[in-house]
């Protein structure tokens, strides 16, 4: 009886690699011809019925171009860097990656997330530039200095785009001030008569890039009017929730802003269960405009962030990569305004 093993298909890493050699040999074309089909190259004009007779043979064969060897005749990768976010960004912010991810690849470029934990804005820099990416697109967790920008434009990278509070010197800056956030959540409750208010500030870690700027923006716009701001700590658990409204009558507190809808409906539900009236005595609002806060009772008042959509970030990186210009520019990337509802 034949040994079973003798039966078995030989290991993958004796089978050979595939080359573009061997797809123009099994299409019928020359290599330059497979190099122009499978790099997508527009300045040669070859007939469909060949491209896909090229693309037909290199899915025969399992043959994948070499993305290294392109990027040196190129003189330049398609990659387009994406630091991982180390906090939970949310539905809206998620969204938002997720379109920019589209339209890059429908643009030619490959994404790719790295993950960025525990580096600091020089080591990050350090380690995104050895990628040698085309574009870096920094979400602000991690500090990007002017020095950090060259050394990765000095590898290559012709496009440093940052999204944060503050512009980076020598990087394409777009600017999300999230101080707008608590503007527009002040306003709100300032209009319906509150004067004592609360801000719920998350205890996790991270969150305080848009945590500080909203609590900070809440702040100056209630400057002048008589009314009071009192921050007010609490984790994303029920127990913390739970603590909070335990003593909110102590607090003497009339509305509360709290970090995001998430945060807000969390307290609702404890000061509900306190015995806490909403909004007969403590008016809550949230921030994000997440679909569960409608279907929350009281409805759940929020601030709506306006983000474009993630094809302008990608049509801005592609022009960027495709004109690099020592004229960095600014631009702002969000707006707010407040979605009034029942709990307020």
């Amino acid at each position: 009886m034949p040994n079973a093993m003798s039966q078995s298909p030989k290991k993958s890493a004796d089978q050979t690699v595939p080359t573009s050699t061997d797809v123009a040999r099994l299409a019928g074309v020359s290599r330059a011809t497979v190099s122009y089909v499978l790099n997508n190259t527009s300045a040669v004009r070859i007939s469909e019925p060949t491209r896909r007779r090229v693309r037909a043979a290199a899915e025969e064969l399992g043959y994948v171009p070499h993305a290294a060897a392109r990027s040196l005749r190129a003189g330049h990768t398609r990659m387009v860097l994406l630091p991982t976010a180390h906090i939970p960004v949310g539905p809206l912010y998620g969204t938002f990656f997720n379109e920019l991810h589209w339209a890059l690849r429908d643009l030619d470029y490959t994404v790719v997330q790295y993950g960025s934990l525990g580096l600091t804005g020089d080591e990050a820099a350090r380690a995104w530039a050895e990628l040698r990416p085309v574009a870096v697109v920094s979400l602000g967790e991690i500090t990007l200095n002017p020095r950090g920008v060259q050394l990765l434009k000095r590898s290559g990278a012709k496009a440093v785009v940052t999204l944060g509070a503050q512009r980076v010197e020598g990087a394409h800056s777009l600017v999300m001030d999230q101080r707008e956030v608590g503007i527009a959540a002040a306003g709100h409750l300032l209009e319906r008569g509150h004067r004592r208010i609360g801000a719920v500030v998350p205890e996790e870690p991270g969150l305080e890039i848009f945590s500080k700027p909203r609590l900070a923006g809440l702040r100056k716009a209630v400057t002048g009017t008589g009314a009071t701001v009192e921050p007010l700590a609490m984790r994303y658990d029920e127990e913390s929730a739970a603590a909070l409204a335990a003593r909110w009558r102590d607090l003497a507190l009339d509305a509360v802003f709290a970090y995001n809808d998430e945060y807000a409906q969390l307290l609702m539900r404890a000061l509900q269960d306190a015995g806490v009236d909403v909004p007969g005595h403590t008016a809550v609002m949230g921030a994000d405009n997440l679909l569960m806060g409608k279907l929350l009772r009281p409805r759940l008042s929020t601030v709506q962030l306006e983000l474009p959509p993630g094809q302008y970030l990608a049509d801005l990186i592609d022009r960027l990569v495709r004109h690099p210009s020592e004229d960095v520019e600014d631009s702002g990337l969000m707006g707010a305004y407040a979605v009034p509802r029942e709990s307020s």
